[in-house]
């Protein structure tokens, strides 16, 4: 089921778009997945992080247990593998249907169309294959070609260790690479952006056990009778306690980690390119990237023997996706005629994603959605 021998579709649709692109992603090997729409809430909101709580729809069943309607497919899709006989097994499935989130200014009820590959050994085929067919289904279906942007949060990753980092300073810095935020602004220790003077409790937690201390914050909180800030939970909050008082315990980066972290950011260009000056900096600073290094390489030589005009790609090392689950590889394309529009195609790799959803062990995963009414209108002439 893994349609590697699929070849670029050219013909000119007529179908739906949404009909199209099922059609093509079945050809390709992928079957039909049909996850539920109502979802428990607790684990999109463990794994996608907090902020994604203001977005959804949520509600409660007869027992209490707090839900939501669906607000993406690859969670779902992934716990649906697990509970099947095909877990730790390769196995591809493709999916279209209503999604659920709240947007300024736009429908809550979209329609959004993926491909999720689970179980296979060579990531760096697997990665091409999803990049390819979604970009090949979606110039199918418009006549255009779209702009490419990818990075790779597990080159990322791989530096933050390199660097002998703390505990608490690699989430700091791994949270803002995903949100996109500057790097600069992640250097600094924090302050309090409320006029409450937390320090003695920022202390009585630095060191503690996190456990325990999560469970006392929590306490407290419902002692106070507070139940959520901004939408937040009392547990969330603990998290944020307890997340300042490790960063205010810690002795910070040194100014020499800073340089490196801020130099490895700044690169960019094609793929090659791009590895070319991240062998560079490696050789420089004596950190053991190779292998990192090596499966971007990889990567880009199925991406091209697939047809893919990788010169024409953005490779970005700053560039990440706002989901904490993603592990390696990420991409985005976009409509170029759409300056600054959210991207038509997102997704990437997340090989750790299983284990956090139950289990035993991690399995190799990548996948990616296609939002269906961000595809660019077929040229008239075309």
């Amino acid at each position: 089921m893994t349609g590697r021998d699929t070849q670029p579709h050219t013909a000119k649709n007529s179908a739906p778009p949404a009909d199209a692109l099922m059609a093509q992603f079945a050809a390709a090997g992928f079957a039909r997945a049909e996850p539920a729409v109502l979802q428990a809430a607790g684990v999109f909101l463990e794994l996608s992080g907090e902020d994604i709580r203001s977005r959804m729809y949520l509600t409660s069943d007869a027992a209490g247990a707090e839900m939501c309607l669906r607000p993406e497919y690859t969670i779902p899709v992934c716990r649906d593998y697990l509970a099947s006989p095909l877990t730790g097994k390769e196995a591809a499935f493709c999916y279209c249907g209503p999604v659920f989130r709240l947007r300024a200014g736009l429908p809550g009820e979209f329609t959004q169309a993926g491909l999720e590959s689970f179980g296979r050994a060579d990531r760096g085929a697997a990665d091409a294959e999803i990049l390819g067919l979604t970009l090949d289904a979606a110039s199918a279906d418009t006549g255009k070609t779209l702009s490419v942007r990818t990075g790779d949060v597990g080159l990322f990753s791989a530096l933050l260790d390199c660097l002998a980092l703390s505990p608490v300073w690699q989430r700091r810095l791994r949270l803002g690479f995903g949100q996109g935020r500057k790097i600069s602004t992640l250097f600094e220790v924090p302050r309090n952006s409320v006029p409450s003077d937390h320090s003695g409790v920022l202390a009585a937690l630095a060191g503690a056990d996190r456990q325990g201390a999560r469970a006392l914050v929590s306490d407290l909180l419902s002692i106070a009778g507070i139940s959520s800030v901004g939408g937040r939970s009392t547990g969330e909050i603990a998290e944020r306690f307890l997340e300042q008082a490790a960063v205010k315990a810690d002795a910070g980066l040194s100014a020499e980690q800073q340089a490196v972290i801020t130099r490895y950011l700044a690169v960019e260009g094609d793929p090659d390119t791009a590895a070319r000056k991240i062998r560079a900096l490696a050789a420089d600073t004596h950190l053991e990237l190779g292998p990192e290094i090596d499966v971007l390489e990889e990567r880009t030589g199925f991406m091209a023997a697939r047809g893919l005009d990788v010169s024409a790609m953005r490779f970005s090392t700053a560039f990440g996706r706002p989901l904490d689950y993603y592990t390696g590889f990420v991409f985005e394309a976009h409509d170029p005629a759409g300056a600054g529009a959210r991207p038509v195609i997102g997704g990437g790799r997340y090989d750790g994603l299983m284990k956090k959803l139950g289990a035993a062990s991690d399995i190799p995963a990548v996948g990616a959605a296609v939002w269906i009414d961000r595809l660019p209108a077929r040229d008239k002439t075309s």
